[in-house]
């Protein structure tokens, strides 16, 4: 089912539909929904994000470095939190490191896009230590193909105390490849992109108040409007 509008413009609809009436925002959303035909929100967000995440599992290979970048509300988390739901129906490890979502929070998420049983399935972590050092202690004995998200890149180094970004990708990137597993990072988009001018964002357009080699990574993905545009590390 195709639906009427991108899933970002069905959020505004929600807020505005929540401030006008009164009403808690999940309600409003769950109207939405049921507008669009679905029973929930949590079902048409995951509708919505299922032939993205198709795409990005298919063209990701063990060991890949991979960016998925959108501006706020243009899905990129749900295409992550799916992609991990996806690859643990695949009998694939999944993990979950946010430093943007309390572990609740992200349980919630999960379980609202699938079950209780396989939300609780994934490793969530949710730690403010949360960096490279981190996550390579809590994937040492993850087997080949495992698959873990990032929320979010432009967080790893937010504190002071943490290594710079760029050695910390760097040291992700070796560890990845020496694993044979897939390290996805979500990313934000900056507010300058204009979509009038240009139908998707681009490499230029990731915010990055700290210098990252962008390069590093294997594949980047760009969500726009509920399209998509990949761009390949070059050989």
């Amino acid at each position: 089912m195709k639906l009427s509008s991108p899933i970002y413009q069905l959020k505004h609809r929600a807020k505005s539909m929540a401030r006008e009436e009164g009403i808690p925002l999940h309600k409003a959303q769950d109207r939405i929904a049921q507008m669009e035909g679905f029973a929930t929100w949590s079902l048409l967000s995951s509708k919505a994000a299922t032939s993205l995440v198709t795409d990005v599992l298919g063209q990701v290979e063990s060991g890949d470095l991979v960016l998925l970048a959108a501006r706020p509300g243009h899905g990129k988390t749900i295409v992550g939190l799916q992609a991990l739901l996806d690859a643990r129906r695949e009998n694939r490890r999944s993990f979950f490191f946010t430093l943007d979502m309390t572990e609740n929070e992200a349980r919630d998420r999960l379980t609202d896009m699938s079950n209780l049983e396989l939300a609780k399935s994934i490793d969530v972590e949710t730690s403010d230590e949360i960096d490279a050092d981190f996550i390579i202690a809590a994937l040492a004995e993850a087997a080949p193909r495992t698959i873990a998200v990032v929320d979010y890149l432009q967080l790893l180094d937010a504190c002071r105390d943490k290594p710079e970004l760029a050695e910390q990708i760097d040291k992700l990137r070796l560890f990845a490849a020496s694993k044979q597993i897939v390290l996805i990072f979500l990313s934000q988009i900056d507010r300058s992109f204009d979509p009038t001018q240009r139908k998707m964002p681009s490499l230029a357009d990731i915010r990055l108040p700290n210098p990252v080699p962008i390069e590093a990574f294997d594949r980047r993905f760009y969500l726009h409007d509920g399209e998509m545009r990949v761009e390949h590390r070059a050989a």
